[in-house]
């Protein structure tokens, strides 16, 4: 497994605690500890933050596969929601390409909890924008 990556680039990733334990240009693999500032009712992960770590592990697989000069922002991104991850838990996001290619890069995410459960597949799209020429 590769060396962690600093997420300090990343402010809000690092406000939500995300861990990058794994960056590689063909995978990607992120953690975020359940806390109770994390949650919904009745004390279970929000949506939003399952879409945030997903989000969060698809743009920096693109940017590891980024030519060099260009950035990346996500154009579109689908979330299925199949079971909860508690409070105290632990969800995992493991990030992988459906497409790499010059233009655009799709990734599907699964997040799985402590106990291996899937808990949800995200599936984004993120743009390459390659700098302008200067004339």
């Amino acid at each position: 497994m590769s060396q962690p990556m600093d997420i300090s680039d990343l402010p809000f990733a690092n406000l939500l605690g995300i861990e990058i334990v794994e960056a590689k240009p063909e995978l990607v693999v992120a953690r975020l500890a359940v806390r109770k500032a994390l949650c919904t009712i009745p004390d279970i992960l929000h949506g939003g933050a399952i879409m945030s770590l997903a989000d969060t592990v698809g743009a920096v697989a693109t940017v590891l596969n980024l030519p060099q000069g260009a950035s990346t922002t996500t154009v579109e991104s689908k979330s299925n929601f199949l079971a909860p991850v508690p409070l105290g838990d632990v969800a995992t996001a493991s990030c992988e390409p459906f497409h790499r290619g010059g233009r655009l890069m799709v990734w599907q995410t699964k997040i799985t909890r402590g106990d291996g459960r899937l808990c949800a597949v995200v599936t984004q799209s993120q743009i390459v924008m390659k700098p302008e020429k200067k004339a």
